[in-house]
């Protein structure tokens, strides 16, 4: 018998991640010249990062020899300050999908389940099955959580609800006074991750204040990510807001210097970049309207979007993901989450968009 035969059978059963085409890898396959490929498939900034957080990054570069903090002091600081938390409210991961991958190390298992929706996150069914637990899909509402059936889902052996909102791949929105009902019917003993990735961008009429309700929540971790909005994807850092007792029990699973110096010290700088943030959300918003009116001229549906991206049904999504590829646009097909005939599309700059635009049409003619 081989080495990854004994394997547990969960393990050698995960069908892994697929991340968006990387521009030097469509290059390479297709002869292309990087310069003149454009990338919208992995939700990234388009404006990169903040010139606060690039001059923190150069700054830590000078002590590159050194362990980082384990402890993320710094930055730990800046987000109890931002919070009004205390640090041990605060747990700190390698993106967001780590503390996402925390949680599963630290609550599931064999004989325990995990309840999350249909078109949600993909990393939610695989942190899940990743140690042995049972992922509990429940169908999903106008591609959305429906919160009700959800609740119907848990049983006495749920640990973990994972809810993702905005969600994404499809950019569905949850109002917070539906969010806020839904957790006060939660038993105490579930622990409910409300995954807000793309909070930042997120019209100010339909912000609410997740944070506050931690205090009332035991059983309640908002989990943030600087990847998004902030710039930072390349860096990997992201971050856990619940209570004490439960960041306890994710930091002795998290491993040791899970963060960079690199990263810490960006993800400081960045939080404190107002300005910079004010200009990706206002981009975002731009680009989010030129691409939905382009969409709906083309006579394509679309889901209404609260993230930095549109998902959009093109009938043959491999096929016309395979047309743009040729022409140096890369989004991201989503036939993974059960959606053979969509693709998602991230917001990029005016000229990106109006790139993918026109090469869009080509593709479908």
């Amino acid at each position: 018998m081989s080495v990854a035969a004994n394997a547990p059978d969960y393990v050698r059963a995960i069908s892994p991640y697929q991340p968006g085409k990387p521009i030097s890898e469509l290059a390479r396959e297709l002869g292309l010249e990087e310069a003149g490929i454009v990338k919208l498939a992995s939700n990234e900034n388009p404006l990169g990062m903040g010139a606060l957080a690039r001059a923190a990054a150069t700054e830590a570069m000078t002590e590159i020899a050194r362990y980082p903090d384990g402890n993320g002091f710094e930055l730990k600081a800046a987000l109890s300050r931002r919070f009004a938390l205390s640090a041990a409210q605060v747990v700190l991961g390698n993106g967001s999908n780590d503390v996402l991958d925390l949680v599963a190390r630290a609550l599931l298992g064999p004989g325990r389940d995990a309840v999350f929706s249909q078109y949600a996150f993909a990393v939610y069914p695989l942190a899940t099955q990743s140690v042995g637990a049972k992922g509990v899909q429940v169908p999903a509402v106008n591609y959305g959580h429906d919160l009700d059936a959800m609740l119907t889902a848990i049983t006495p052996a749920t640990r973990v609800v994972f809810i993702a909102n905005p969600n994404n791949p499809t950019g569905t929105f949850i109002a917070g006074e539906v969010l806020l009902a839904f957790l006060a019917r939660v038993p105490a003993d579930v622990l409910v991750v409300l995954d807000e990735a793309y909070t930042e961008y997120l019209d100010e009429s339909r912000r609410y204040d997740s944070v506050a309700w931690l205090a009332r929540f035991p059983n309640l971790l908002v989990c943030r990510t600087f990847s998004k909005a902030y710039g930072l994807a390349g860096l990997r850092v992201g971050y856990g807001l619940g209570h004490p007792e439960v960041i306890d029990l994710l930091n002795r699973v998290r491993q040791p210097f899970n963060v960079s110096s690199i990263a810490l010290a960006a993800a400081t700088a960045a939080l404190d970049d107002q300005d910079f943030l004010i200009r990706s959300a206002e981009l975002n918003r731009a680009g989010m309207a030129r691409i939905a009116a382009a969409m709906n001229e083309m006579g394509l549906e679309t889901i209404p979007s609260s993230g930095n991206f549109v998902t959009v049904k093109v009938g043959d999504a491999a096929g016309v993901n395979r047309r743009l590829l040729e022409q140096g646009v890369i989004v991201r097909p989503i036939a993974g989450y059960g959606m053979p005939e969509w693709l998602r599309v991230s917001i990029g700059l005016e000229s990106e968009n109006a790139r993918f635009i026109d090469a869009l049409r080509l593709a479908l003619a």
